[in-house]
């Protein structure tokens, strides 16, 4: 499967959406698993609502630059950038890869692209964020073989 880059489109909305949700399904699983069902309603409430606005919200977003992966034709992941032109600093706020794409060097070729672009846009730092829950753990092998270095955070969540 031939897979190539090209900048988001308003039409791919839709399938950027859809993929996200099929992407993200067993993370919001693993999140529930280690926060329990309590706190992960808390945060999320219906957690495929909260996605989606999510993604929308994040390609909508002043001063985000986005690309989707494309293979036979159809949307199979996408990724998102943004600059801090003061802190020469890029982020990477989102990736998400089809789950029938995925295994295939897709989130490590977005990845690729994101940090290039942002290197090519003069940023002298790219961050991108991942949780540490089992879920999350496919998202770190892309980061960490794409030479991120892990600064290990603290997060607790407590029910009130």
């Amino acid at each position: 499967m031939d897979t190539r880059i090209r900048a988001f489109r308003p039409p791919d909305t839709e399938p950027v959406v859809a993929l996200s949700l099929r992407a993200w399904a067993p993370v919001f699983a693993s999140l529930e698993r280690v926060l329990g069902r309590e706190i992960s309603g808390r945060l999320h409430g219906d957690w495929h609502q909260h996605q989606e606005r999510a993604v929308r919200g994040v390609l909508a977003g002043p001063g985000v630059h986005a690309w989707v992966a494309e293979a036979d034709q159809q949307v199979v992941g996408f990724v998102t950038a943004t600059v801090d032109a003061g802190r020469l600093l890029g982020e990477i706020p989102m990736l998400a890869v089809d789950p029938a794409a995925q295994g295939r060097g897709t989130g490590s070729a977005l990845t690729a692209f994101a940090t290039d672009w942002l290197r090519g846009a003069g940023m002298l730092v790219v961050m991108v964020e991942t949780g540490g829950d089992p879920g999350h753990a496919p998202a770190r092998r892309v980061y960490q073989q794409a030479g991120y270095a892990l600064l290990p955070v603290a997060r607790y969540f407590k029910a009130l």
